[in-house]
């Protein structure tokens, strides 16, 4: 059965931290009639630092969208080979052992797709499939996992390589005002991560079945309003709340398994924002610490969009305390409003084929 190996993740050079976010957003938005909210919702995000690509005077600079596409087309070429290099060594893997490359971003545009450089430069069969996806925001992650884990029961043999690639410093819009403009000024980061999903050996998590759910008329609580001047972003007031409607559609997938979603041993969800994880904290009856992977990812380095899950796998591997047989949920939350649900065992390189 295919197994999810262990993320590589990179993060950029230039850190700001919530104090930075804090003066800049005071000194920028000193005439704000809302700025005592805004500055409140920065500070209960729980984003301690972020990474960016760029020097933050150089991200508070709006370029237009012909010179950041520029720019996100050099950054993912310099950024993702190292990370994909990374993540095919820790499944032991070459590149010429890749059938399917599910690339994932929602903060740039290419065509062709970054997985045709990649191809090319990188050792891959010409011969390898190629997946983008591009629309599914921050849920991208989770389904870039569920339809490599789709390619692999399909195809018993295969090995695919997923890569999320956001540059969220890159949507920046100076010009947008509003309370959740502001607040997503505080909340996202920029990172590049890897993974292999292996359909035979390997060492982590077993997927065992996946499902998708989308909240009945919530396309526009989550969106990407396409200008001249690039993607601004669009965040209802109401989005928060979302995790009462998804809560009962995780429960669902577990029960389809026999499993009970309330009494696992990980979680590995998407941190969109503390309450996200306080709510299913409270909806799916588990402890706060059930959480601290996704928790951490927030803290250190904010909203990294697609990348959050695998950052937050990446931890639990590095936390090492999963033991062969753990079952664990997996899930990605992003705009329609859109959930992307796996569920997993973990198992060692040892039981992996089994």
């Amino acid at each position: 059965m295919a197994v999810l190996c262990k993320p590589a993740i990179a993060v950029p050079e230039y850190v700001i931290t919530q104090e930075d976010t804090l003066e800049l957003a005071r000194r920028l938005h000193k005439d704000h009639s809302q700025l005592k909210l805004v500055l409140r919702l920065i500070e209960h995000t729980g984003v301690l630092t972020r990474h960016l690509i760029q020097p933050i005077d150089k991200v508070l600079k709006h370029p237009g969208l012909d010179a950041r596409s520029e720019v996100y087309e050099e950054e993912s070429k310099a950024r993702v080979p190292a990370v994909v290099r990374q993540a095919l060594d820790q499944a032991e893997l070459e590149a010429r052992q890749i059938d399917l490359i599910v690339y994932v971003s929602c903060t740039g545009f290419m065509m062709p797709a970054l997985t045709a450089w990649l191809i090319n430069t990188l050792g891959f069969r010409s011969e390898t499939r190629q997946m983008p996806i591009a629309q599914l925001g921050c849920a991208a992650g989770g389904a870039a996992i569920n339809r490599a884990h789709d390619f692999c029961t399909a195809y018993p043999d295969a090995n695919v390589l997923i890569v999320a690639c956001e540059f969220c410093s890159l949507c920046y819009q100076p010009t947008d005002l509003g309370v959740g403009s502001l607040l997503s000024n505080g909340l996202f980061g920029d990172a590049v991560a890897a993974t292999v999903v292996r359909g035979k050996g390997g060492t982590g998590i077993r997927l065992e079945r996946n499902g998708s759910y989308l909240i009945p008329h919530t396309e526009d609580w989550i969106s990407y309003a396409v200008r001249s001047t690039g993607f601004h972003f669009l965040l209802d007031k109401r989005v928060p709340g979302t995790m009462e409607p998804l809560a009962p559609a995780l429960r669902a997938v577990a029960q389809e398994q026999s499993w009970d979603a309330g009494n696992l041993d990980f979680y590995l969800v998407h941190a969109g924002g503390p309450r996200i994880l306080d709510d299913l904290s409270r909806f799916l009856e588990v402890p706060h610490e059930a959480f601290r992977f996704s928790r951490a990812t927030l803290t250190e380095y904010g909203n990294i969009a697609s990348a959050v899950i695998l950052d937050a796998l990446a931890r639990m591997f590095d936390e090492a305390s999963s033991l062969d047989g753990h079952r664990g949920l997996m899930a990605g939350f992003g705009p329609g409003i859109t959930a992307e649900m796996a569920l997993g065992t973990w198992t060692s390189g040892s039981n992996a084929a089994e």
